[in-house]
C-alpha cells in the first residue's frame, strides 16, 4: 500500500480503558502522516454474522427486536457476534437455528460489512441461506425475537421511506436484491 503511505497513521501507544463483557475500548496515541499526534478512542469487538434467509415463498426472514440504545423495535435479518475462535459460517448457522428455528442447506458468503469504521473495529459476514427448514428457535437467555416474514419490495420501501434503518441490514437488502434479481 506504498500510495496510501500518505494517510496511514502509526501507533505510538495503546490503553485499553474499558473491558465489558462484549465490548472493549482502547484509547490510542497515533503519529499522524505529518508527524504530528492525535488520539484515537474505538470500540474494539468481535465480530459478527449476518444471515439473509430466503424463504421457500421467495420472502426473507426478519427479526424484530428491541435494541436498547436506540429505545425501539427494529426490523433486522438473524445475526449474532463471533464467539472466539469460531467459524463464521458456524456462526451462522448456529445463530440461524438459535434466533429463528430455521435451518438451511444451501449457503453463500456475500462479503463483510464494517458497520461504522470511525470507531469500531467490528466486521459482520454476510451470508445469504436458501432452502430453509423450519424448526424450534433456541434462544439465549433474555434475548426476545419475533420472526416476521417480508417480501424485498417491502424491504426496500422501507429503507426508502426511512422506517428502516439499521445500517447492517440496509446492506443485507441491498445483497438481497442484488443476489435475489440478479
Amino acid at each position: 500500500m506504498q500510495k496510501d503511505q500518505h494517510l496511514i497513521e502509526e501507533k505510538i501507544s495503546s490503553e485499553r480503558v474499558f473491558d465489558g463483557k462484549l465490548l472493549h475500548i482502547n484509547r490510542d496515541i497515533v503519529c499522524l502522516p505529518d508527524g504530528s499526534q492525535a488520539t484515537r478512542e474505538y470500540v474494539i469487538h468481535p465480530g459478527a454474522v449476518m444471515i439473509i434467509p430466503v424463504l421457500p415463498d421467495g420472502k426473507l426472514l426478519m427479526e424484530r427486536q428491541y435494541r436498547y440504545p436506540m429505545h425501539r423495535v427494529y426490523l433486522e435479518f438473524p445475526a449474532g457476534k463471533l464467539d472466539a475462535g469460531e467459524d463464521a459460517l458456524a456462526c451462522g448457522k448456529r445463530e440461524l437455528l438459535e434466533e429463528t428455528g430455521y435451518t438451511a442447506q444451501k449457503w453463500q458468503k456475500l462479503g463483510v460489512h464494517h458497520p461504522i469504521i470511525s470507531y469500531t473495529n467490528e466486521e459482520i459476514h454476510l451470508y445469504l441461506a436458501q432452502n430453509l427448514t423450519a424448526g424450534t428457535p433456541q434462544l439465549d437467555e433474555g434475548e426476545f425475537v419475533e420472526c416476521v416474514a417480508v417480501s424485498l419490495d417491502d424491504l426496500i420501501a422501507g429503507v426508502l421511506d426511512g422506517s428502516i434503518t439499521d445500517g447492517k441490514t440496509v446492506a443485507g437488502i441491498f445483497w438481497a436484491e442484488k443476489m435475489l434479481r440478479g
